[in-house]
This record gives C-alpha cells, sequence and structure tokens, in this order.
C-alpha cells in the first residue's frame, strides 16, 4: 500500500445492524503504524447524508452522503433490516447509482446478508461468496451463477469480499489489516481490542457445540499448553495424558469443542505459527519448520501448499512487500 491513507468508507442503510456498522471504524480505526500513525481513515456515509434508521431503537447522524464513495479504497456495507422479498429486488435505483461511484479499483465488502446487495448488483457472479448460514440457500437459490460456501467465516476473492453473520466481519475486517500490512500489525489491533487475532477464513460458521457443565473436564487447558509447545512432536497420547483422559475419551470431547480432531487442530495452529516466523522473522526455512514442528523444511512447504496454495519463500515475499 501507499504511504497515503486508505480510505474505508462505510455505507450505512435503513435498519442497519449497530454492531456490524461499527466493526470497520473499531478495526481500522484502531491500526497504526510502527510510530502510531493512522493507517486507514474510515468514514460513514447514507445514501442522502441524512440520519440513518437502525434495527435499534435508535438513530444514528452520518456526515456525508453518497458522495464520499467516489474516495473509497475499501467499501464495508453492513447488513439491515427490511430487505426486499424478492432477493433481486436488493438493489434499488438509488443504491446502484451509489455504487457505481465507485473507482474500478475500489475493494468492496459485505458483512452478513449485505451480500445480497453485491450480489444483486452482479459483482459476485461467477465468484466464490459467503453469507450467513441461515441465509445460504435462499441465497444459492436466488443466484445460481455464485459459488456459495455456507461453511465460512469470510471469503476472500480479491477485490470483493464477503463475511459470514456478525462477528465474523471482525475476522474479515482483520484479515484485511493482515492482508494491508501483515501480522504484527493485525495482531496489534486484535489485542487492543481483545479479540482473537486470527480465525481462519475456512473455519466453520456454524457447529453446535453445547458448553460443557462447570464440573466436566475440558481440553482447554490443554489446547493452551500444546501451543506453547509447537516447537516439538505432540502425540495423541501425550495430550490425553495432559488432559487426564484417555486418548479415546480426550478425541472425542475435543471434537465436540473444537468441532475437528486433535491433529487437524494442531496442524492449523502449526502452519498459524509458521506464517508468524515467515512474516515477523528472517529465519531460514528450516529453522521455521523447526519451530513450529514440522520438523524439516519439506513438511512445512507441503502444509503451506495444501492450506495456503503457495511455498514458505513466495508467502514471505508476499508480506514483506505488502502484496495481496
Amino acid at each position: 500500500m501507499s504511504s497515503a491513507l486508505h480510505r474505508v468508507v462505510v455505507l450505512a442503510l435503513e435498519g442497519v445492524y449497530p454492531f456490524e456498522l461499527s466493526i470497520p471504524v473499531r478495526i481500522f480505526g484502531t491500526a497504526c503504524g510502527p510510530d502510531g500513525e493512522p493507517l486507514y481513515e474510515v468514514t460513514t456515509c447514507s445514501l442522502t447524508g441524512a440520519p440513518v434508521a437502525t434495527s435499534a431503537d435508535f438513530t444514528i447522524t452520518v456526515g456525508h452522503g453518497a458522495e464520499a464513495l467516489r474516495t473509497a479504497d475499501t467499501l464495508v456495507i453492513p447488513p439491515f433490516t427490511c430487505g426486499p422479498t424478492e432477493p433481486r429486488d436488493w438493489l434499488p435505483a438509488d443504491l446502484a447509482e451509489a455504487l457505481a461511484l465507485l473507482r474500478p479499483h475500489a475493494r468492496i465488502v459485505s458483512i452478513c446478508t449485505a451480500s445480497y446487495v453485491l450480489a444483486a448488483a452482479g459483482l459476485l457472479d461467477g465468484r466464490r461468496a459467503t453469507t450467513h448460514w441461515n441465509e445460504a440457500r435462499t441465497f444459492q437459490r436466488a443466484f445460481p451463477h455464485i459459488e456459495v460456501d455456507e461453511n465460512v467465516l469470510f471469503v476472500d476473492d480479491g477485490r470483493v469480499l464477503t463475511a459470514a453473520g456478525v462477528a465474523a466481519g471482525v475476522d474479515l475486517c482483520l484479515h484485511l489489516v493482515r492482508r494491508d500490512h501483515g501480522s504484527e500489525i493485525a495482531n496489534r489491533v486484535a489485542r487492543l481490542c481483545v479479540v482473537p487475532p486470527w480465525r481462519e477464513g475456512g473455519q466453520a460458521q456454524y457447529i453446535e457445540r453445547p458448553m460443557p457443565e462447570p464440573e466436566t473436564a475440558t481440553t482447554a487447558a490443554t489446547r493452551a499448553w500444546a501451543l506453547h509447545h509447537l516447537d516439538r512432536p505432540l502425540t495423541l497420547r501425550e495430550l490425553a495424558a495432559h488432559a487426564g483422559m484417555s486418548v479415546r475419551t480426550f478425541c472425542r470431547r475435543f471434537v465436540s469443542e473444537v468441532g475437528m480432531p486433535p491433529g487437524q487442530w494442531l496442524a492449523q495452529r502449526r502452519v498459524d505459527h509458521a506464517r508468524r516466523l515467515l512474516e515477523t522473522t528472517t529465519l531460514p526455512v528450516d529453522q521455521v519448520a523447526t519451530q513450529s514442528g514440522f520438523g524439516t523444511s519439506a513438511s512445512l512447504r507441503h502444509h503451506l501448499a495444501s492450506t495456503l496454495a503457495t511455498s514458505p519463500s513466495a508467502y514471505r515475499r508476499a508480506f514483506k512487500t505488502g502484496t495481496p
């Protein structure tokens, strides 16, 4: 990115959900460079510049109308209530005219069911996208030319990005900060906002996981312990012993709490750690492989290729130069 502030414009439509409306300014507005300089300018607008009724019992006042979209580097559209009965009618004339003001290179982001707006505008045709899991089937029927993935938190398809319901908007905005400026700054934003620094975009949106009863043993402490020992082999037997369970009980409880087997979870955490090392250090690839628990550079290359379709050196080059 250039040294100029990246301008994020948030479009508040009638019936906007206040929580999702606040996500961009909270995430992008917190992102600062090494010397504390802001990295983004966040502007909220409505189609006319007039106050906007929210889905709650209050109205918000914005300082800009649709003309703000002319200067947007990134446009974020939060979800709103009172959508049309026919999904294809989610693009009234005034909204279509506003979207036409965007510059060709501007990124466009939808959160939750605001994906209907992007779809109705034809911006998702032929692309992979997501929306709230409860709307996914209706969305797919209405827009058959879109590849709808209801099992992810967000989809990054280059210029157009879509997030699933509610808090997945936080994940997507953090992903954009990470894409623009690397994991160190994104992690700092996450810490300041007291949210997880990274939930993979491919993590399932909705898995029914009832909270364990207070007296029931969980795998949480063992997961935390494992994260501090990624640099060495960790067997199922060792993990189960740390949790004070049999291997069978540990595996069953782990899946019920996390939504995936221990081995898969551990491999994802090793990839996450390797990515951080590649982005923030100059360690040789073989040392990155060792410290992240893959053992060999060949094993690290295999896992990065299977999860990110890239190599360690290519991944490092991309983030060192700020290339998406």
